[in-house]
């Protein structure tokens, strides 16, 4: 989740259920058969956000771009233990136990690699790439 959050932009409360149940709603939930790969880059549909006026959703792509670190490989890997462990789940983002990971789960695992000021926004925006460059990227 990490990876492709830094790589795509993605916000963590698009990628994880809030903490709140009662504000948990799984039509926001990216799901496992929307995800396609190609040579160097893999993409899922983002079913619903809080800026689609529209309700049409929005297709997220992740590339291995220039970085030293692939987003991929490590995907890929997030990938086969989920088919190992949970082979017939829906949703795309999983903990080992088969349930969605909340906002304070990833913080708290974020936290142990991480210091403090890193938290739930875009972790390039947290770390001062500038306005301009993130909203080129979209």
């Amino acid at each position: 989740m990490l990876l492709t959050g830094f790589f795509s932009l993605m916000r963590l409360g698009e990628m994880a259920f809030p903490d709140d149940k009662k504000l948990q709603d799984w039509k926001k939930i990216s799901r496992r058969h929307t995800l396609s790969f190609k040579e160097n880059s893999y993409s899922f549909q983002l079913p619903f956000h809080k800026a689609d006026r529209f309700f049409s959703g929005n297709t997220i792509l992740v590339t291995h771009g220039e970085s030293t670190i692939d987003p991929i490989h490590h995907f890929r890997t997030y990938l086969t233990s989920c088919d190992t462990l949970l082979p017939f789940h829906s949703a795309l983002w999983l903990r080992g136990d088969g349930t969605i990971p909340t906002r304070s789960f990833f913080v708290q695992h974020l936290h142990l690699f991480f210091d403090k000021e890193v938290g739930g926004q875009s972790m390039r925006a947290e770390k001062g790439t500038p306005p301009s460059l993130i909203q080129a990227r979209g």
